[in-house]
Formats: structure tokens, C-alpha cells, sequence
């Protein structure tokens, strides 16, 4: 037996603190939650335009009780330490919990992330709009919507280039933007010190109970708390240490700046126009073109984040069958960079079309927030069963599930009264998202189910017979299989066909290469087996689900080693080329099972599979999923025939 595993850097969970991580941590983790400033107290005044000191102190009082409560309590104490080996996301917590026994599951993990995703579509339109509608302070008539959508455009076209030669950047732009908004809070704070009185949660509960429309109220204040979701995707970039420290900064330069444009807002009731963003009326006049520059960098780097998450996000769904196989590349050398192209395409039009329909922020925050509360949602439930998984008891699990369940469940109240002047859009995607996420995964589950594997060892005399047949014309010198079996020693039934009776393939050397795709995120090791010394061999890989497959590499890498062990003898048996040393060459092998129209399965599983075949056609090759040398590839097509009901058997006449 020989193993090789790939070298594990420490979990990120447990990095030491220090001054350049915590800086990448305030670039990287902060920017959505750290951009809403933008629009959260203009989109409370809007809500109820007939305000007064009490509903503004009772509002920034729920900001600031939110962001403690939602974001302090739930994320960064709670959730950041259900990690895995150092990732953290809704897929990652689903693949800590997905071995137990609630099969359903799979379900809130799908209408999770596929939420996630819409939030990406929608965020980087409203906070580059929000960021640019400054300028209509000083330029009424500044055309708006085409700045939006050409720095749009510039963002996504950036993505094919990696953004390691900016992203350095990210960290001191962020440092100085978070002290811009904790200065401008200070300095505006003595307009109105009755402001403070909004720590005192009293204010925030007689707010929700006195005034009409609160459900409103909730939906503008959750927007100070949409980027919480995001922060724990972030987990792998930075570790928990470094993102907890890194907020208590974030929170207290946050809560600076809402407190500041309250009591702005306070001392000039009455004097405000109808339109205006306290945001930028609190600036200086003379700071107000460098605050609208510095507003639209932060939007930048905040959409910049979301879509590296969403890139992220794709690359676990494709790896635990949620989603069909895609493109994937690698721009720069940042571990974990990717770089999706067909999900790049989707975001930027997806973005276009959210700035082409709503045109202003104030529209686009009512689409704002639906999608959120529902990720936020689904990942209470899974923390809920993630944290009693682990031993809690069962009292704190229904505590913490009873509290955020009831919380998040107002916020998601509150947003559904936005449905139809915006929520719908965003719910629209999600829709999408999560109906391809659910066929895939129950396509995938339908299929293996139907898969049938015998033991390697019962047909060892027979393929060691094919390759002692000189009759037979060789193949190739090394013939390598790929295998997707749950368990060791067995392959699948059409593998075995392959080799026997499809056209019999002689070679010197039989290679079973099994894929296992494990939880854990940076896994990369494998084992391997000698069936019959220097012939047949069974590998078994085991692969993370963010590392990325490339097969012909890692098994160049293993016979490497079954060389050096004395194993293996890789040079060709063909006598021209023994002469001379010549290594013997590689053919790879995969079989392709497309369902079979003659299956007879149930009604609702020959719909899923439609679905699934329908979707099987915009994943990439199996050969350039797993990384192979195209030209050394055949790929063998074989029916997958479901068969669920008892065959009428044909009667024979004479």
C-alpha cells in the first residue's frame, strides 16, 4: 500500500494575529456590510416620511441592536466556529451535516445558496448606484444609469484577469473608508445628542410596537445586516481570530456613522429634501466629490468580494453535485482565486439588467433583502443541526433556533411586503438557481442509485487472460479507467464491459482510478493498490472540494512513486522501444451513462432525469473537468436504463 498527501497549511481558524492580516481581513470580509451606510438611513426616512426624533432613535437603536444581535451574536461568535477545516459558507456547514440522517437537508442547503447567488446578482447594482447618485448633489442632471453601468461593465471584464495586482489594495482603501465613516459619525454626532439614547433597546422595541407600518421598518433596517452572510463565506480567506477581531473595529466605525447621520437628521427635521442622503449631507462641502469617489471605490471593492464569493460558491456546488460541471479558471496565483466564465456572464447581466429595470437605488432597495433573509434562514436551520450534531444541548440548540428563527423570520416578514414593488426579481433568480440546483443533485442521486457495481476481484483472471492474449491487438501500454464507486474494491459493472466485451482492450498495465469528492475543502491524497504486481492497479483519490481535479497530474505524481518503490515498470514492452528505455503510453477511458428513453421508472423520475439531461448539455467534458490530456481520452457512451417496474415479458407463438 502507498499513500502520498498533499502538505496542509495550518487551518485558518487558528492564525496568529497581525497587523497585515487583519488589514486583508477589513479588504476582503467587510466590504457589503461595510457599504451599507450608503443607503440604510435614507431608505428608513423613505419609509416614513412623516418622522420624528423618537422614530429616528428608534430606528438607528434596531441598527445598531441588529447588527449586534444578527451579526455580533449569530456570525461572528456562533456561526464562525462551525468550520470547515477553515471554510465556512452554506455549502461548507452543509457538508458538515449532510451524512446525517435528515436526507431533506439538501433541500435548505440548495434554497440557500441559490438565494446567495441572486444577493450577488442585485448588491454590486445598488451600492455602485448608491455611490454614484452622490454626484446629483452636486450635479443634478449627472447621467446616472450609463456611469453605473460602464463602471459595472468594468468590474466584470476585470474578472478574467485576476484581481491579485489590485486586491493588495483592498485592505488600506477599506482601513481608510471604515475611519472616513467613524469620523463623519463623530463629527455630526453633537448635532443632536438625544442620538445616544438609541443604545437603550427600549427604543428600538417601542418603535416596532407604536408606529404604523413597522414590517416596513424592519425591511430597511435588515439592510445594515446583509453582509453577514458574506462574512462567513469569507471564513477560509482570513480565519475566524482575524475576522472577530477585525469587527469589533468594523461594528464601532459602523455604528459612529449611523449615529452621526441620525442626529443630523434630527437637527434638520423638516429642512430635508425629499430625495436627499443624509450619508452625503453629512460630509463637508468641500469633501464631498473625494467622499463620492472614495463611496464608489468601497462599492467596487464590495461587488468585487460578492463575486469572488459567488465564483467560490459555484466551485463547492459543482464539487457536491449541485451543479453541472463548468469552466473553471485560475487567474492568479491566490489560493482559492477563481475565475468562472459562464457565472461571470450570468452576474454581469444579471447586474445590467437590475440597473436597467429599477435605474435608481431607492427602487432597487425595495428588491433588496428578500433573498438575504431566507440564506440567513436556511443557515440557521443547518447551524441548528450542525451545533447539536456536536454535542450542545438540546435546550441551547432550541434556544438559538427559537431566537434567530423568530428574528430573521420578522426581517423575512418585512421583506415580503416588498414582493411586488422589487422583491420579486430577486426571488425570480433564486428560483432559477435553486430549480437547477435541486434537478442536478436529485438527477445525480437518481443515477447513482441506478448504477451497478461488482467486485474487482472476481474478474482479475480475466482481464490478466486479455492481456496475455497476443491475438488481441494492444490497446494501449496503460489504460486508465475512472471510477466514481462508494466503495473500495468494487467498480462499476460498465467499466468491467468496457474491458472485456466492448472491442476486449489489451494492455501491460490496468489503472482503476476512484474519485472520491470529500468534504473537506483542501483535501488532496490517495492511496493505491496492487490487484496483480505490475498490471492491474486500483488508485483512490480523494479530492477537496474547492482543490482543483487535474487528474493526469496526480497520476503522473503516483506513478512516480510506484516507480520509486520498485512497483511498477513503466517502460513500453513493444521491443523497438524496451530497447531504448521508452516509457509505455496512457490511454484514458470514461464511461458516459445518458439515459435511456426505454427506462421504466416512475413518471416523476423520468421528469428528473429530463431535466438532468437537458442540463447535461452546458457542463463542460468529463475529460476537461478532470483535468486530462484531451488527446489521450475516449469517451465510451452507455445507456442508463431505469428500470423500477416489473418488464412485460414478450410471448413467444409458434
Amino acid at each position: 500500500m502507498t499513500t502520498g498527501t498533499s502538505s496542509h497549511s495550518a487551518s485558518p481558524t487558528v492564525r496568529r494575529i497581525t497587523a497585515m492580516v487583519l488589514l486583508v481581513t477589513i479588504g476582503i470580509v467587510f466590504g457589503d456590510i461595510g457599504t451599507s451606510p450608503l443607503y440604510v438611513m435614507k431608505t428608513i426616512m423613505h419609509v416614513y416620511p412623516a418622522y420624528d426624533a423618537d422614530y429616528i432613535i428608534g430606528a438607528v437603536s434596531c441598527v445598531i441592536w441588529t447588527l449586534t444581535l444578527q451579526t455580533t451574536l449569530k456570525y461572528v461568535i456562533i456561526a464562525l466556529r462551525a468550520d470547515n477545516k477553515g471554510e465556512g459558507g452554506i455549502l461548507a456547514l452543509f457538508s458538515l451535516v449532510r451524512k446525517l440522517p435528515h436526507k431533506w437537508l439538501y433541500i435548505v442547503a440548495a434554497v440557500g445558496a441559490s438565494t446567495l447567488l441572486a444577493d450577488g446578482v442585485i448588491t454590486p447594482a445598488l451600492t455602485v448606484t448608491s455611490a454614484v447618485e452622490g454626484l446629483c448633489d452636486i450635479y443634478p442632471r449627472t447621467p446616472v444609469v450609463p456611469i453605473v453601468l460602464t463602471i459595472i461593465t468594468l468590474i466584470f471584464l476585470a474578472q478574467r484577469s485576476g484581481t491579485s495586482a489590485i486586491g493588495r489594495w483592498f485592505g488600506p482603501f477599506m482601513l481608510i473608508w471604515f475611519l472616513m465613516l467613524g469620523i463623519l459619525g463623530i463629527m455630526n454626532i453633537g448635532a443632536d445628542t438625544s442620538i445616544f439614547h438609541a443604545f437603550n433597546p427600549y427604543y428600538a422595541v417601542r418603535l416596532i410596537v407604536h408606529y404604523p407600518g413597522w414590517m416596513f421598518i424592519l425591511g430597511a433596517v435588515f439592510l445594515c445586516t446583509t453582509g453577514a452572510e458574506a462574512l462567513y463565506s469569507d471564513l477560509g480567506h482570513c480565519g475566524s481570530l482575524n475576522i472577530s477581531v477585525s469587527w469589533i473595529f468594523v461594528k464601532i466605525m459602523l455604528i459612529l456613522n449611523y449615529l452621526g447621520q441620525g442626529a443630523w437628521i434630527i437637527a434638520h427635521q423638516g429642512a430635508i429634501a425629499a430625495d436627499a442622503n443624509p450619508f452625503y449631507a453629512i460630509m463637508p462641502k468641500g469633501f464631498l466629490i473625494g467622499g463620492i469617489i472614495m463611496s464608489t471605490g468601497a462599492a467596487i471593492i464590495a461587488s468585487q468580494a460578492l463575486i469572488s464569493g459567488s465564483f467560490t460558491l459555484i466551485s463547492e456546488a459543482i464539487n457536491l453535485d449541485f451543479w453541472p460541471r463548468m469552466h473553471i479558471k485560475y487567474p492568479g496565483t491566490i489560493k482559492g482565486q477563481l475565475y468562472v466564465p459562464a457565472i461571470n456572464m450570468f452576474l454581469f447581466l444579471g447586474c445590467l439588467l437590475t440597473v436597467v429595470i429599477f435605474r435608481s437605488s431607492a427602487r432597487m432597495e425595495a428588491a433588496y433583502g428578500l433573498a438575504i433573509t431566507v440564506t440567513m434562514l436556511t443557515t440557521t436551520v443547518l447551524l441548528g443541526f450542525y451545533l447539536r450534531s456536536r454535542g450542545v444541548a438540546s435546550w441551547i440548540t432550541a434556544l438559538f433556533m427559537l431566537v434567530f428563527i423568530a428574528l430573521e423570520g420578522a426581517f423575512f416578514t418585512a421583506n415580503v411586503f416588498k414582493f411586488m414593488h422589487g422583491g420579486w426579481f430577486t426571488v425570480l433568480i433564486a428560483g432559477l438557481l435553486c430549480a437547477i440546483m435541486l434537478a442536478w443533485h436529485i438527477g445525480r442521486r437518481v443515477r447513482s442509485r441506478f448504477i451497478d457495481y461488482k467486485p474487482l476481484d472476481g474478474y482479475v483472471d480475466i482481464i490478466t487472460d486479455i492481456r496475455n492474449d497476443r491475438e488481441i491487438a494492444k490497446y494501449a501500454s496503460n489504460v486508465v479507467y475512472i471510477s466514481y464507486s462508494h466503495t473500495e474494491g468494487q467498480v462499476e459493472s460498465k467499466l468491467l464491459y468496457s474491458i472485456i466485451n466492448k472491442q476486449p482492450k489489451r494492455a501491460d498495465h490496468y489503472w482503476i482510478v476512484r474519485i472520491d469528492h470529500v468534504d473537506e475543502p483542501d483535501t488532496l491524497e490517495y492511496s493505491s493498490k496492487t490487484i496483480v504486481r505490475d498490471a492491474l492497479f486500483l488508485i483512490n483519490l480523494r479530492i477537496g472540494f474547492k482543490v482543483r481535479p487535474q487528474v493526469s497530474v496526480y497520476l503522473r505524481q503516483i506513478v512516480e512513486d510506484l516507480v520509486a518503490d520498485n512497483q511498477l515498470n513503466l517502460t513500453s514492452t513493444y521491443p523497438s522501444m524496451m530497447r531504448h528505455s521508452i516509457p509505455g503510453d496512457f490511454r484514458f477511458v470514461i464511461i458516459q451513462r445518458v439515459f435511456s428513453q426505454s427506462s421504466n421508472c416512475k413518471p416523476s423520475e423520468r421528469r428528473i432525469m429530463a431535466i438532468y439531461e437537458l442540463l447535461r448539455h452546458i457542463t463542460i467534458t468529463a475529460d476537461k473537468a478532470l483535468g486530462l490530456d484531451t488527446s489521450t481520452v475516449t469517451v465510451e457512451q452507455v445507456p442508463l436504463i431505469i428500470n423500477n417496474r416489473p418488464n412485460r415479458r414478450i410471448t413467444r407463438i409458434s
